[in-house]
């Protein structure tokens, strides 16, 4: 397989019109299908732009080179998924399950994720965000409270994104998908709430 093509040598910029702003999204939900299946590496521009019904140029253009556009797919996911589940410290029980609804619907970023682990970061931290700032300082307040159990905000976050990912594509067990049957995420849910709630009560 030939290699890819080199980035383009200037700054990516943003689309300054509503077409140029369609084509950026289109490129964007063309890639996280890409990135998603085959990773950083295995992904082919070719096949995202045509998918995307552009050209290297304008891809190039917006998002700089292959590491950029995947960053910027990245962005958008995780954003995707604040707005469709709102954080909220006081219930991460609720919280938790509208991660794993989430993840049946959308399951491209736990995808992202994972190939983030295999093919940049092995260990760590693998984003930086105010939004995730905002969720620990969050917990932090609902422990002060007494509302949570004790310990570092990270772990309890950490153990209860985890938990409600038991079932998600980076599961090393068994992946749910929403073709399966009502009942048998009715149950999920109802074991992932008792036993979040049960992991985080004070």
């Amino acid at each position: 397989m030939p290699p890819e093509p080199p980035a383009s040598s200037s700054a990516p910029t943003a689309p300054s019109t509503a077409r140029g702003a369609a084509t950026s999204r289109r490129i964007i939900d063309a890639a996280a299908v890409e990135f998603a299946a085959r990773g950083i590496a295995g992904a082919r521009i070719d096949r995202i732009i045509a998918a995307a019904h552009t050209n290297k140029a304008q891809l190039y253009g917006y998002f700089g080179s292959k590491d950029g556009l995947f960053d910027a797919v990245v962005a958008d996911r995780v954003s995707f998924t604040t707005e469709a589940r709102p954080f909220d410290a006081a219930d991460l029980p609720g919280w938790a399950v509208g991660l794993y609804d989430h993840n049946l619907r959308q399951p491209d970023l736990v995808r992202l994720i994972a190939w983030i682990r295999l093919e940049r970061r092995p260990t760590g931290l693998w984003f930086d965000s105010a939004d995730h700032e905002q969720k620990l300082a969050e917990i932090a307040a609902e422990q002060a409270a007494g509302r949570l159990c004790a310990g570092d905000p990270f772990d309890l976050l950490t153990l209860v994104i985890s938990m409600a990912c038991a079932w998600s594509p980076a599961s090393g067990v068994y992946t749910a998908t929403a073709e399966e049957p009502a009942a048998d995420h009715e149950r999920r849910r109802a074991l992932l709430r008792e036993c979040v709630a049960r992991a985080v009560a004070p």
